[in-house]
């Protein structure tokens, strides 16, 4: 019986890693001739990328996770943007990708008792140079897109928006409203890099065989009709959802914290507890948290909150505060010690599924807005970098799946009044 190995290629973010992890082990398991090889990329500045990775990787027999040799980091001078970081990191990582590639190759060519032939190589949407090494080795390519249909869209169509700053609104075909100013990504706003690099990868996604895309024809219709239209990709595979449901509870960087969560959420009434969660890589400014935790304590609602410090250096993911009294108002904690819980690190996905949890204020990752729908969970949005000011703005203004707090939030930049979060999360 011949045997196909999938090599799947992903940059160090857990927004991309896990869904692709998640998306070949359903592979393996939905025909047994498949086989699965996930080159990982190490980063020193985010253990959590690598706990997860270790923890996959003993879990998941059926596929196997390949780390890749330590490169040496873009010079700062290289890159404007975390896009432009990381699309510089992927390239250097070409040479141990080809070596570990043609070690591949040779290991199934060995292989007497059966035949086994590299079927497919899966890139990333900042992975694109490495679509190169698919090419030299004569391997089918395709692009596995973590964001939605309609993010594809609009970063295909990029290179034809007029974004003087005189034009408050765009017409972008994977959307059916015409899109505010004020929600596309900063990438695309600041005189910097990521425009070029968006830019460049949406040409390059065009060279693959086709494109899987995290999402599903339900949800996003107008999109995916859009991306066919087009005809700029070859084949468009809506395969989602992919959620990895257990989430972090197989390899929580806490432990005891996430006893105390769950040992918590068990005693609270069906329904009630507001979940605000803002992402792995999710932190806000401290004038900001003042403004959540007024609003919290005006509403009155129960409520479990993932509040995590700013990293400390570049490229970092927040952390955990030592002491969250270092950044709430005075007493706080003790005036709602009967109907709050702060934490640090939450188990996401686990939360969701509860019995208890009602509603979840979401930065409107994608991940998590498909893991909110899939449990049943109201999002009210409050969106902070990448993507998802798109994102709130199309489960807001578009598909009506969402409530507003805000869908143009930015760090930094504005400021969500206690009156706003007390509205949204009643």
């Amino acid at each position: 019986m011949t045997r196909y190995e999938v090599v799947f290629i992903a940059f160090p973010t857990l927004g991309n890693l896990v869904p692709q992890v998640e998306f070949a082990n359903l592979l393996t398991k939905h025909d047994p001739r498949f086989s699965a090889t996930i080159l990982t990329v190490s980063m020193p500045q985010r253990p959590l990328m690598n706990t997860y990775v270790q923890a996959r990787a003993s879990s998941a027999a059926n596929i196997k996770l390949l780390q890749l040799p330590t490169v040496d980091p873009p010079a700062p001078e290289q890159y404007q943007t975390l896009v432009g970081f990381l699309s510089l990191h992927m390239q250097n990582h070409k040479h141990h990708v080809k070596h570990a590639l043609l070690n591949l190759i040779k290991t199934t060519e060995s292989n007497s008792s059966n035949s086994v032939r590299l079927a497919a190589i899966f890139v990333d949407m900042f992975s694109t140079t490495l679509i190169d090494v698919a090419t030299e080795l004569a391997v089918p390519c395709y692009l596995f897109f973590a964001s939605p249909a309609s993010c594809l869209g609009f970063t295909l169509d990029l290179p034809r928006v007029d974004l003087a700053e005189s034009k408050s609104e765009f017409t972008v075909p994977c959307f059916k409203n015409l899109l505010p100013r004020s929600v596309l990504p900063n990438l695309v706003l600041d005189a910097k890099d990521g425009t070029f690099w968006l830019s460049y990868h949406a040409r390059r996604y065009k060279e693959t065989k086709g494109v899987v895309i995290n999402t599903l024809q339900e949800l996003e219709t107008h999109a995916l009709q859009s991306l066919h239209n087009d005809s700029q990709l070859q084949r468009v595979y809506p395969i989602g959802p992919i959620l990895d449901l257990v989430g972090s509870a197989q390899w929580d960087p806490n432990p005891p914290q996430y006893k105390r969560i769950m040992e918590w959420l068990d005693q609270q009434p069906l329904s009630s507890v507001v979940l605000l969660c803002f992402g792995s890589m999710g932190s806000l400014e401290a004038n900001q948290v003042e403004e959540i935790a007024i609003g919290l304590e005006r509403a009155g609602v129960r409520f479990l909150w993932a509040l995590r410090e700013s990293p400390k250096a570049h490229l970092e993911y927040p952390r955990d505060y030592e002491n969250h009294k270092d950044v709430l108002p005075d007493g706080f904690l003790e005036r709602t010690n009967n109907i709050g819980l702060v934490c640090g690190w939450v188990p996401q996905a686990v939360v969701l599924a509860h019995k208890a949890v009602g509603g979840f204020v979401s930065h409107c990752g994608w991940n998590s807005i498909l893991e909110s729908l899939w449990h049943g969970v109201p999002v009210a949005t409050w969106p902070l970098y990448s993507e998802q000011q798109m994102n709130a703005f199309q489960m807001v203004r578009e598909l009506g799946l969402a409530v507003e707090i805000s869908v143009d939030y930015r760090v930094g930049a504005d400021l969500v009044r206690a009156e706003e979060v007390e509205n949204g999360v009643r």
